[in-house]
C-alpha cells in the first residue's frame, strides 16, 4: 500500500470524535476528590534560539531575524507550568504501509499519534514528534502545547510517510541524543523490523533516563489475505526488499505468524522492564484505552 498526495489517514471528523472522546474520559476520570492534572494556561517567553526543521513557521521572530539578514532564522521558545513534555515517537517504516482491505497498519499509528497528542494539549502539557525507522530517528516536531500543535503533529506523521521531510531532516542514532528534558515517550511502532532486541535495548537504556513505554500495534490484519488461486507467489519483504517464494499456505499463515511475532516482541519488551499498551483497530474502546493509560501514567508521575 502506497501513500498518495491526496490519501488522509486520519479525517478532520475523526480528530473531532478524537477530541469528544477525550473530554468524556477526563471528565470521568478525573472527577471527585482526586487533584488536578492540568495547570493554568499561563506560556512565558523562554528566550530564542536558530530555527530547525520542524518548528512551527508561527513561532519566529521576524524581527530578531532581520537582525541575522534570516540567516539563521530566529524563533521563540516558551514555557509553561507542566508536568513534563509527551514526545511521541511514530515508526514510519515501510512496513507501516502494509494492510489488507485498504487499511493500513500506519492508519493505526496515525490515529495513536493523534489521540496521544490531542491528549496532551487537553492535559495542558507540550506535545512533540519524533520518527524513525531502521536506520534513523528525526526530530518532527518540536514540544509545544495547543490543540492546533497536537493536529500538527499528525499532519507531519503522514508528510513524512509520504516521504516528505520539508527541510533536510536532522538524523540521529538513538533517541537519547534527541531528548534534552525528561519526557515522557509512547513508542508506537508494529515492530515488524530485523533485530527488534537491539532496538528494545535502546529503548530499556532510555527508559532510565525518561518515562518510556511500548506503544505495540497489532497488525495481523494486515496480513489476512484474500485466498490465493496460485499455488505459490512472490512476496517481497516491505523492510529489506528481500524477496521469496511461498506457498499458498504460508500465505494463509502470515496473520498467524506475525501474532506470534508480536507476542514474543511484547515479552521481551517486559522482561526489560519496559510497560507495554498493545492497540488494535480504532473507535471508542481504542481512543478509551489510550487516554485512560496516559492518565494512568501521569497519576503515577505524582505520587
Amino acid at each position: 500500500m502506497s501513500l498518495d498526495a491526496d490519501d488522509s489517514l486520519v479525517s478532520w471528523e475523526e480528530i473531532r470524535d478524537v477530541e469528544l472522546v477525550i473530554r468524556r474520559r477526563m471528565q470521568e476520570l478525573m472527577g471527585g476528590i482526586h487533584p488536578s492534572l492540568v495547570h493554568g494556561p499561563g506560556h512565558d517567553l523562554a528566550g530564542l534560539r536558530e530555527w530547525e526543521p520542524g518548528d512551527r513557521p508561527s513561532a519566529i521572530d521576524w524581527a530578531q531575524s532581520t537582525l541575522t539578514n534570516f540567516s539563521p532564522l530566529m524563533t521563540r521558545e516558551f514555557d509553561q507550568e507542566s508536568s513534563a513534555s509527551v514526545i511521541i515517537a511514530a515508526d514510519v517504516s515501510d512496513s507501516t504501509r502494509c494492510g489488507a482491505g485498504g487499511e493500513s497498519i500506519a492508519r493505526v499509528i496515525a490515529h495513536t499519534v493523534a489521540t496521544f497528542a490531542l491528549a496532551a494539549a487537553f492535559f495542558q502539557d507540550r506535545a512533540g514528534l519524533v520518527t524513525f525507522d531502521r536506520d534513523a530517528r528525526r526530530i518532527a516536531v518540536r514540544p509545544q502545547p495547543g490543540r492546533n500543535h497536537a493536529i500538527h503533529c499528525v499532519d507531519v506523521y503522514q508528510e513524512q510517510l509520504r516521504g516528505r521531510y520539508g527541510a533536510e531532516p536532522v538524523s540521529h542514532r538513538t533517541f537519547a541524543e534527541m531528548l534534552r528534558r525528561r519526557s515522557l515517550v509512547p513508542v508506537i511502532s508494529d515492530f515488524l523490523f530485523e533485530d527488534p532486541q537491539a532496538f528494545l535495548a535502546e529503548l530499556a537504556d532510555l527508559n532510565s533516563a525518561h518515562d518510556v513505554f511500548v506503544v505495540l500495534i497489532d497488525s495481523a490484519f494486515a496480513f489476512e489475505l484474500p485466498s490465493l488461486s496460485a499455488g505459490w507467489i512472490e512476496a517481497a519483504d516491505a523492510e529489506t526488499g528481500r524477496t521469496r517464494v511461498l506457498a499458498a499456505d504460508d500465505v494463509r499463515q502470515l496473520a498467524r505468524r506475525i501474532g506470534e511475532w508480536q507476542d514474543s516482541v511484547e515479552h521481551q519488551a517486559r522482561d526489560r522492564g519496559l510497560d507495554v499498551l498493545r492497540l488494535g483497530g480504532a473507535g471508542r474502546h481504542f481512543h478509551d484505552t489510550v487516554v485512560a493509560f496516559l492518565l494512568e501514567r501521569k497519576q503515577m508521575k505524582r505520587r
